[in-house]
């Protein structure tokens, strides 16, 4: 299997994505949608922009790599009653059956970043948005002393070392690399904005059942634990992970509210 689709079909990443709601809402918003509009989400999950898109009116085809992940968004999207709202599994590096200009805009949040060939989603991405289109990418950022850069940094820092020419997810988070691969794809550097942003997870329950969600449905948080089963070292990362959550958490209530930094890339084709 594809390690990338074996990675997100791991655990139930819909059980995460419960925490991320009201921050895809609020990054739909922002985008100032007027219908008609057609819209890809890429990496879309279970809809966490996607149903937001098409309950602004947007006409919204949400693609991700996870069948489990595509299956669950088509649930919602009946449930909800978005006609104009369809799911399907699809690979951010080629995006086969698509055809070239099929979107006014192009969305991806903490998606496409994580597809294993960043020159390739940067040219799929610019080919099938429409001249005079935008795409619109969220990316967490390297080094980021924020929740989930520390989570993944953190995570990684348990696991062996990756494969010989792996490209780190988190380079999609530095200004240089984004320019570069787009730049590969046609579009020159004064049609590329990039700003800092800040997302939030939010949940009732506490911060040590929010790290225990991460544990048992996160593919690579599963996979750090996996691993650190192995060394011996299981409860050091579960302390590391658990001490990260509560000194980030804002929650004065007994839940939990986290803050963490992204890259907002806004690329006008």
């Amino acid at each position: 299997m594809n390690p990338n689709k074996a990675l997100w079909e791991k655990g139930d990443f819909t059980r995460i994505a419960a925490y991320m709601r009201q921050s895809g809402e609020a990054v739909v918003k922002s985008l100032g949608i007027t219908s008609p509009l057609r819209a890809l989400d890429l990496g879309c999950g279970d809809g966490t922009t996607a149903v937001p898109l098409a309950h602004q009116g947007a006409e919204v085809t949400g693609i991700d790599i996870a069948g489990n992940l595509v299956a669950a968004g088509r649930k919602r999207a009946a449930e909800a009653g978005l006609h104009q709202l369809r799911f399907q599994e699809g690979d951010a590096c080629n995006l086969e059956g698509v055809e070239d200009h099929s979107f006014d805009l192009t969305l991806s949040v903490f998606g496409a970043m994580f597809a294993p060939k960043p020159f390739d989603v940067a040219k799929e991405m610019v080919r099938v948005t429409k001249p005079g289109g935008r795409i619109v990418m969220g990316n967490w950022i390297p080094n980021d002393p924020t929740f989930v850069s520390r989570l993944l940094s953190i995570s990684s820092s348990f696991q062996p070392p990756p494969p010989e020419g792996f490209v780190s997810p988190m380079t999609w988070g530095v200004d240089s690399h984004i320019t570069e691969r787009f730049a590969s794809a046609g579009v020159p550097k004064e049609k590329i904005s990039i700003a800092r942003d800040t997302y939030h997870f939010h949940s009732s329950g506490s911060p040590a059942r929010f790290i225990d969600s991460f544990r048992r449905f996160y593919g690579p948080t599963m996979n750090a634990y996996e691993a650190a089963e192995k060394s011996g070292r299981s409860e050091e990362l579960h302390n590391q992970l658990l001490e990260l959550a509560e000194a980030h958490n804002e929650s004065g209530n007994g839940g939990t509210s986290i803050p963490a930094a992204f890259v907002r890339v806004t690329v006008h084709v």
